[in-house]
């Protein structure tokens, strides 16, 4: 059987078969300041980059496959609060990744309440490590020691 995972957000795996996302927007943010000058106008300065977000949207029908715990799994995943890792299927690494929101709309429903259909939305923000030259050492947030350089 062939690997349908459309990707993978820590280990939760969205695919066809169960929550598949039908839009991933990206967005790349980059850091502009205004500097005065007298008796000119001002230039732009370039600051570097600013936050990175990915927004999923998509459909789960749990009758098809997954059932109705596919949501709350996403829920745990962002309550573990800790940046996951982000692969596409074909094994592109986004790096890693906070869950900053869930949304979800349920609708067509059987007469015991149960969702045919779910959407849902989830917000993504990058997670950039920070890393500090200390001497000789480079010491990122996981504290761990880089090697000498």
């Amino acid at each position: 059987m062939a690997n349908d995972t459309m990707l993978a957000l820590g280990s939760f795996r969205f695919s066809i078969s169960t929550a598949a996302y039908q839009q991933l927007e990206r967005q790349s943010s980059y850091k502009w300041e205004e500097v005065e000058r007298f008796g000119q106008a001002p230039l732009m300065q370039y600051c570097g980059y600013d936050s990175e977000t990915i927004s999923l949207q998509g459909t789960i029908l749990p009758e098809y496959k997954g059932g109705l715990g596919q949501m709350s799994q996403m829920r745990i995943q962002a309550a573990r609060g800790i940046p996951l890792p982000l692969v596409t299927g074909t094994g592109f690494f986004f790096g890693l990744w906070v869950i900053e929101a869930i949304n979800e709309a349920q609708e067509i429903f059987w007469s015991n309440g149960q969702p045919r259909k779910i959407g849902f939305q989830i917000a993504l923000k990058k997670y950039d490590k920070i890393s500090l030259k200390i001497g000789p050492f480079n010491v990122s947030t996981s504290g761990l020691l880089g090697s000498l350089q």
